[in-house]
């Protein structure tokens, strides 16, 4: 485990900390906090965008003969963010059918021990850790969130009072699968490459769907494939690029997810910032960003338009939160 932490230490490192040392200059745009249309309380971003007549339209419109589940499972050992530190997924149990018996739990006695088998368990992990929902004050600019909260102000020893996780509501909306590899004849992206604003648009060409505003927009990368090997999944995975990025908020993505961990590609295209498109589509743009969504069945049936339906953990005041997303297809 040691080897596997150093792996993504050095990768990270490499690629992203002393990103200073080999970003590119670039003409994108300015790096400064977005400001909600929705008003100066607005907490949501472009979650915003969901409205019930729509959210109807397409429940009307859904197959249920076939649902897709877009979640990982969570197991010891899967790949996880460690390279500052932070925890990696672990599950321990906390009560046991032996174990009760000789604990005597809850003082009823061998014999009823004996007869009640209890099993508990409890688990920790990094909030980042799977099929995940960024919350907006994942990533802000010189102190300050999406909507111009700041930390100063808005941040407490037990997590933000504003954007937290548990704001985030119960996800209903067209969700749309861009299919890169496949686009490209490809089982998976090469390592660390950069998926382009041309890449989607072929890809969207090839797979005869248009986006339009309100879309959960999620970028297959064929990553997936090695997710049961930590160290490949995780060392120099493929990503988003700045460009393609903004194309597809100038599109109206009201979230954008993948099948990756990093998200975005490394080294960063942005001097002086090593994660510039989480901070464009979180800070600047309220774009809730997906990660670790298992798009490989959707893939394989060339599914490439569908009602999306969500819900992550209200987990107050956190980053981010485990998200259970399901695809139904949509009937034309």
């Amino acid at each position: 485990m040691h080897m596997f932490k150093n792996l993504i230490i050095s990768k990270f490192i490499a690629a992203s900390i002393v990103a200073s040392a080999s970003t590119i200059a670039a003409p994108f745009p300015e790096q400064k906090i977005g400001e909600s249309p929705w008003g100066a309380d607005d907490e949501l971003g472009r979650l915003n965008y969901m409205n019930p007549e729509y959210q109807t339209s397409l429940m009307i419109r859904a197959d249920w003969s076939k649902i897709y589940d877009l979640s990982v499972e969570y197991f010891i050992g899967m790949p996880s963010w460690q390279a500052v530190g932070d925890p990696q997924y672990q599950i321990w149990m906390t009560h046991t059918p032996k174990g009760s018996v000789v604990d005597n739990v809850l003082n009823v006695g061998e014999k009823v021990n004996s007869h009640v088998s209890y099993t508990g368990s409890a688990i920790s992990m990094y909030t980042h850790t799977g099929t995940h929902i960024d919350a907006l004050n994942h990533f802000g600019l010189d102190g300050k969130i999406y909507n111009n909260f700041s930390a100063e102000k808005h941040l407490g020893d037990k997590g933000w009072h504003k954007t937290g996780a548990e704001t985030i509501p119960p996800i209903v909306a067209r969700g749309v699968l861009i299919d890169i590899p496949k686009a490209k004849n490809l089982e998976m992206l090469e390592d660390n490459y950069r998926v382009t604003k041309e890449d989607i648009q072929s890809a969207l060409q090839k797979q005869g769907v248009k986006l339009a505003q309100g879309d959960v927009v999620l970028i297959r990368t064929g990553r997936m494939k090695i997710y049961e090997d930590s160290q490949k999944y995780m060392n120099n995975s493929p990503g988003l690029g700045m460009e393609a990025s903004i194309y597809l908020a100038n599109q109206g993505a009201m979230i954008v997810g993948s099948d990756n961990l990093s998200f975005e590609s490394f080294p960063s295209e942005v001097d002086g910032n090593y994660v510039p498109v989480h901070t464009f589509l979180l800070a600047q743009n309220g774009i809730p960003i997906i990660e670790l969504a298992n798009l490989e069945t959707l893939s394989t049936d060339e599914v490439y338009e569908f009602a999306f339906i969500g819900s992550s953990l209200k987990l107050r005041g956190a980053d981010a939160a485990p998200l259970r997303p399901i695809a139904i297809p949509l009937k034309n």
